[in-house]
């Protein structure tokens, strides 16, 4: 009866090291997703790839006195950009509760769609700067992977497919 008694002691500790363990688990890995998540919003390219550095050394095969120049560079353009794009989104944000009224204000909803137009301009602007100064530190193999990587951030954007195919100079003319 003794030895049970033991045996189930240890068994217990087990298992709430073991649970320990899972739960420490789960919350390192919800902080390195959260912070992925976190990056990913202004370096992700359609087609999943992430612009880090880890990226530009394995895919353009920087040497190392190129990483310190991509660091630099990163670091500006990541400073520059990053409250731009959270600006962007909150005034998206606010257009579409401001759309989902029963009766939106249209001065508003142009004063917004203004505002992301210029906010998003000046993001474009950072990025043709930031692929420069990256293209001015590639040789020209490297040269050629780059423009693929940039490629998708400078391709037609907004709504695709059939239906928007349809009318491409402008509004369908039976909308109001």
């Amino acid at each position: 009866m003794l030895r049970n008694i033991k045996l189930l002691h240890w068994l217990l500790i087990l298992l709430v090291v073991m649970n320990a363990v899972t739960i420490g688990t789960i919350l390192v890995h919800n902080y390195k997703e959260k912070k992925n998540r976190g990056d990913m919003k202004l370096n992700n390219v359609p087609g999943g790839n992430v612009l880090n550095g880890k990226f530009f050394r394995q895919t353009l095969g920087f040497d190392d006195q190129q990483m310190d120049s991509f660091r630099q560079i990163n670091q500006a353009f990541r400073s520059g950009t990053m409250g731009l794009a959270e600006r962007i989104e909150t005034l998206k944000e606010e257009m579409f509760i401001e759309l989902k009224k029963p009766v939106p204000d249209t001065v508003l909803l142009n004063r917004y769609s203004l505002s992301i137009g210029k906010m998003h301009g000046e993001l474009k602007m950072e990025t043709y700067k930031f692929y420069l100064l990256l293209k001015y530190k590639c040789s020209p193999e490297q040269e050629a992977e780059l423009e693929k990587v940039f490629l998708p951030l400078f391709k037609k954007e907004g709504i695709h497919g059939p239906a928007n195919q349809q009318n491409r100079r402008g509004w369908n003319k039976e909308a109001p």
